[in-house]
């Protein structure tokens, strides 16, 4: 089993470096965040002829997330479990939950946190607190599943670039970092680290300021497993030479392999 995440900054844009990389990878999903449409505009067609089914949850111009599958589907969840509407509103196109050999794989666009003020930062820690309920209820029912995508969180020291972040940047702010520690102490493995433990792996360099030949990058992208599926792991790494194709993602897909059970 082999999945990647990988959050395209405009699907519609990159249209043709993510057909390039299914046919070049072949995996059997692909978890898309940050797609910027509607359903309706998304791609699918390409995409089938490329060999895959879409599950899109879209919202126009902003936000958005989608799995594409050359496996069979079943959609569990198209917004977050357990998360509040903004007043009262529609959700946000950040979340679906698909179930896929036997595995759940929940796709995230977790809020930045840095827009929006006070409210803004309370959003993305309200996301990520329903998360770890979500997280904690799939770990009582014995279910194997992968929450992956962006979180826009750098988990320690060494994820971001020295100097790439301000101390008060929501994305290492100690509420931030805490609740993403949270889900490992439900028992949640982080697949890159449990293979790379240390040192400087980046799944995201911003467009500005050089940041991509300097390697001032971030590492904001994560596949955090289950227990059974943590023991299956075989490969988590991101393919950072997509970043150096033409008008590229300013992230890159993180590849995740898995034993068959």
């Amino acid at each position: 089993m082999k999945f990647a995440t990988w959050n395209v900054n405009s699907v519609r844009q990159r249209q043709g470096l993510v057909t390039d990389w299914l046919a070049a990878n072949r995996p059997d999903l692909l978890l898309l965040q940050e797609i910027k449409c509607e359903a309706g505009q998304f791609p699918s067609d390409a995409f089938r002829e490329a060999g895959y089914e879409s599950e899109v949850v879209g919202q126009k111009s902003y936000n958005g997330v989608a799995i594409l599958s050359r496996v069979p589907v079943a959609v569990m969840h198209r917004h977050l479990p357990g998360l509040a509407a903004p007043d009262g509103g529609e959700h946000q196109a950040r979340y679906v939950e698909v179930r896929a050999e036997g595995i759940v794989f929940g796709n995230l666009y977790l809020p930045n946190g840095n827009s929006g003020g006070a409210d803004g930062y309370a959003a993305k820690l309200a996301w990520m607190d329903a998360l770890v309920e979500h997280a904690r209820a799939m770990l009582a029912d014995e279910t194997d599943f992968v929450l992956a995508g962006d979180y826009n969180v750098a988990p320690a020291d060494e994820d971001f670039a020295p100097g790439a972040l301000s101390a008060d940047d929501a994305l290492i702010r100690p509420e931030t970092r805490r609740r993403f520690r949270t889900l490992r102490w439900l028992g949640l493995t982080d697949a890159l680290r449990a293979l790379t433990p240390q040192g400087p792996v980046y799944t995201f360099w911003d467009y500005q300021a050089g940041c991509w030949p300097r390697d001032r990058g971030l590492r904001i992208d994560h596949a955090m497993l289950s227990p059974r599926l943590a023991e299956r792991l075989t490969g988590a790494m991101p393919d950072r030479m997509e970043r150096d194709r033409p008008q590229p993602s300013d992230h890159v897909p993180l590849v995740v392999t898995l034993d068959d059970a």
